[in-house]
């Protein structure tokens, strides 16, 4: 990114503050420091104040705030709260904002003794992700990037997959490969799951050996450049019976509605309805136990949520992913998951990876 870019942030926080009457804004998470300077280490606070921004660290990462940070950088030998609290009272900042979803009741705790009792911490919500939600191209060119390079890794292992090897092993395989490819590793835990496991969503890897016959889930992700992408495939072991085939027939037929549901506009309730209603044709709206989607970028998760009742509208240059399942207990399960991009008239999918039911 460039520093017209990350100065280009700070000033829509700047005007968010002004609305809102803040003096000053603490921002200590990692993505939302990442996204309004740059930073890319584990420890940096970045204060907003109405003149501009400073961004503390330590001194582990003095030469790396001077490379990436394009705001005044502050190095502290101590806890960096007492210097941001410091900070505050040397240009009497009275309120103070901060990310009340993110911060510690420690860290609130630490801020608030160490500022005088004029000044009060307003908890704020949101602000910043909100802000994320809708990417620029430098943003969306990465986060296309990340998707290719996660597709290229699953292919290059795909067609190894073979019954006796274990979950753990192939999950291991998968990630091997997306830091081959260039990738700073994965976007999350990966989750591979077989036979009657698929029917767990959130599945985590076990020693357990894939079967003779029956599903894989694989849920794998690349972060590259600090943004995320999401794909889920399934993979079928021997030849699939006739509730398999329903099952994924219905998955697939879902999560094809839901991405001709997306474009600038809509509600993301109204994608979210689209999966449920070809399911429930299907006899299958109860096994769809979890949201159609979420949004993506500096985080594998973060918004807007594709849910049931989510009515953010969704807008032009937002990423998301599509995401229905089938889940039964004791047979299996099926997901399957691109990453979009929301346009003015649809969505432009990303995933390359073709959804046909693999078998291998």
């Amino acid at each position: 990114m460039t520093a017209s870019e990350f100065a280009a942030r700070r000033s829509a926080l700047q005007q968010r503050m002004a609305a809102e009457k803040l003096d000053a804004f603490v921002v200590g998470v990692g993505p939302n420091v990442r996204y309004l300077t740059g930073f890319t280490g584990s420890n940096g606070v970045m204060v907003m104040l109405s003149g501009g921004a400073v961004f503390f660290t330590d001194p582990r990462y003095q030469i790396q705030a001077a490379q990436e940070v394009d705001c005044p950088v502050r190095v502290a030998s101590g806890p960096l709260l007492l210097q941001v609290a410091a900070l505050l009272r040397r240009v009497k900042s009275k309120r103070v904002g901060f990310e009340k979803s993110r911060m510690t009741v420690e860290a609130h705790q630490t801020l608030k003794d160490a500022l005088p009792m004029r000044s009060s911490l307003e908890p704020t919500g949101g602000w910043i992700e909100r802000q994320r939600m809708v990417k620029s191209d430098r943003e969306i060119d990465a986060i296309r990037r990340s998707v290719e390079l996660n597709s290229r890794a699953f292919e290059q292992v795909a067609g190894r997959v073979r019954p006796g090897m274990r979950e753990s092993e192939l999950a291991a395989e998968l990630d091997y490969r997306v830091r081959r490819l260039g990738a700073e590793g994965p976007a999350f835990e990966t989750i591979v799951a077989a036979g009657a496991r698929t029917a767990l969503p959130h599945a985590r890897p076990t020693a357990a050996k894939l079967p003779a016959r029956g599903f894989v889930l694989v849920d794998m992700g690349a972060m590259l450049e600090g943004y995320a992408s999401d794909m889920t495939r399934m993979l079928f072991l021997g030849r699939p019976d006739t509730r398999a085939k329903l099952a994924y027939a219905a998955a697939l037929e879902a999560q094809l509605a839901a991405i001709d549901a997306v474009r600038a506009g809509v509600e993301a309730q109204a994608v979210d309805r689209a999966a449920r209603r070809v399911l429930a044709h299907h006899g299958f709206e109860r096994a769809f136990v979890h949201s159609t989607g979420h949004g993506l970028g500096l985080e594998i998760h973060e918004p807007p949520r594709i849910g049931k009742k989510e009515k953010t509208a969704l807008e032009k240059g937002m990423a998301v992913t599509i995401e229905p399942g089938v889940y039964l207990e004791g047979f299996g399960g099926v997901r399957i998951e691109d990453t979009v991009m929301v346009t003015a008239t649809g969505c432009d999918v990303l995933t390359p990876t073709l959804k046909e039911l693999r078998m291998v």
